[in-house]
């Protein structure tokens, strides 16, 4: 099983450089990281987790910018995003980035992209709340146009783009209908999230890691149904805190690579934490 890690990287925290480099140095496959643009102060809308909203939410580094200083010092280490809030974002310079980052790193980049909890954060980057899935859809289907190898057009409710030249081309070769990065849907459980998945990526990236023993079935279910091919489904539980149980039990469901959560912290305490995780290794 590969282990990698995820961290609230701030303008507190142990640098991305730092990080990067004893990661690959010890052995961990990857380093993913999530994104938040700003967090409005006038906030109604509840932390997911409960309690207040910790600290580091309101400080994270832009992950693309912090994602390319890890590939320039590392040579093997994955690099990812958990998640890309996707809704925030043009589309087309976002297909940019991607593809320079992805190209530059030489294929190691996965999208991890969600739908977000914030609706304030997302209000103010204009998204409409309730149609905020089928606006990520229409944007990794515009995206992957963009990526496809002679110019595509794509023409959805909520994006469109004209056949284009887009250069440099992500590294990955097409599975079928997916074109581009590695990609992976955030989110929780449920038909349409699973039918999302099933169009348009490659797995699923369940944050937690909770209650997979009954959920993977369904999605595999619906996988097999878009006409996918079974073996090519990747589920990768994300933010884990590990046990030794816990990596053992994905191991049994058929899971090949697990994200766990470091603190955001400084580099005393994280690289005391890789110590710590070092034994799953």
């Amino acid at each position: 099983m590969r282990i990698a890690v995820t961290i609230f990287l701030t303008d507190e925290t142990i640098a991305p450089v730092r990080l990067a480099r004893e990661l690959e140095h010890r052995g961990y496959a990857g380093l993913y990281l999530p994104e938040h643009t700003h967090i409005p102060v006038e906030r109604t809308t509840p932390y997911p987790a409960g309690g207040d909203l910790p600290r580091e939410y309101t400080r994270t580094l832009d992950p693309f910018v912090a994602l390319g200083q890890a590939a320039a010092v590392t040579e093997r280490l994955g690099l990812g995003t958990g998640i890309t809030l996707l809704a925030q974002h043009d589309p087309i310079a976002l297909a940019k980035q991607i593809a320079t980052l992805d190209h530059l790193s030489g294929g190691r980049f996965t999208l991890g992209l969600g739908y977000g909890w914030n609706v304030e954060e997302a209000a103010d980057h204009g998204v409409q709340w309730r149609t905020r899935r089928e606006l990520v859809r229409d944007r990794v289907r515009l995206m992957q146009a963009l990526w496809s190898e002679e110019p595509t057009s794509y023409d959805g409710e909520f994006a469109a783009v004209r056949a284009s030249h887009a250069h440099p081309k992500p590294v990955g070769k097409p599975r079928g209908r997916v074109v581009g990065p590695r990609t992976l849907v955030g989110g929780a459980a449920g038909p349409k999230l699973f039918a999302h998945i099933a169009e348009y990526a490659d797995g699923w990236l369940p944050i937690g890691g909770r209650g997979l023993t009954g959920s993977l079935p369904v999605l595999r279910s619906v996988w097999a149904e878009a006409g996918r091919d079974p073996a090519t489904l990747q589920v990768v539980p994300y933010a884990v805190q590990p046990t030794p149980g816990k990596l053992a039990h994905y191991a049994d469901l058929g899971i090949e690579e697990v994200v766990l959560q470091l603190p955001p912290a400084g580099e005393a305490e994280v690289l005391g934490v890789l110590d710590e995780y070092g034994s799953f290794l």
